[in-house]
């Protein structure tokens, strides 16, 4: 078989290629703060968790190895978020890299992970690359799903107060929102679990899980996003 040339003879191999590699943005709420996990790169430098893609590997089979073994993180479930192609983001050379983000409770997290936090949708330190860029990207996804249920990568766990729900989404939108309005937002995908809250020296406070797939009204976007 003839291998394959283009109108100038040339075959895939007569063409430079770029080196392809895959980077994760794991958001997370901890200590009622938004943070990204990170791992150390070289010379001190801190990166998302990445890595090069081998030869013959699937994009999400990459993304995977990498969070296991950058992150320590197993059975993640991630989505890509978008190629970062510009020629010059890594000083080793010609290095395309497809972000992907995941969102994990803070509890599923290794004890030795490193987190940093992200304030106004950007993380609060310098990371290597454009990986700053890729956590932006990550809190504009992560806000479009929150928008539309309610917690849907289960930060707050089985089981939380309507109180807990809106600081968590204060945090994910960094916005003050009214108490009353929110409440009457979320109310209907709620569903009570007839238990209440021991907050200890605070007042005890109904407990809610999420109701089916916890989708929100059209018009708690205009709440959350002003």
């Amino acid at each position: 078989m003839n291998e394959w040339t283009d109108s100038k003879g040339k075959s895939l191999g007569d063409y430079t290629r770029p080196s392809v590699a895959v980077d994760v943005a794991v958001l997370t709420y901890s200590g009622g703060a938004l943070q990204v996990l990170v791992v150390e790169h070289r010379r001190g430098s801190l990166a998302l968790p990445g890595t090069f893609l081998h030869e013959g590997e699937l994009l999400t089979d990459a993304a995977e190895r990498a969070l296991r073994t950058k992150a320590g993180l197993v059975d993640t479930q991630f989505h890509q978020l978008a190629m970062f192609d510009d020629p010059a983001r890594d000083e080793r050379g010609w290095v395309l890299s497809m972000a992907h983000t995941a969102v994990v409770p803070a509890t599923d997290l290794p004890t030795s992970a490193i987190l940093v936090g992200v304030s106004n949708g950007k993380v609060d330190q310098e990371l290597a690359f454009d990986h700053a860029d890729m956590v932006r990207l990550a809190v504009e996804d992560l806000r479009s799903r929150y928008a539309a249920q309610v917690d849907p990568a289960g930060l707050l766990g089985d089981s939380f107060t309507v109180l807990e729900l809106r600081q968590l989404y204060e945090v994910v939108f960094d916005r003050e929102l009214q108490k009353d309005a929110f409440r009457r937002y979320v109310i209907e995908a709620l569903e009570s679990t007839g238990e209440m809250s021991n907050p200890g020296n605070g007042r005890p406070a109904e407990m809610f899980r999420r109701k089916g797939e916890g989708r929100l009204p059209a018009q708690a976007s205009v709440l959350l996003t002003g």
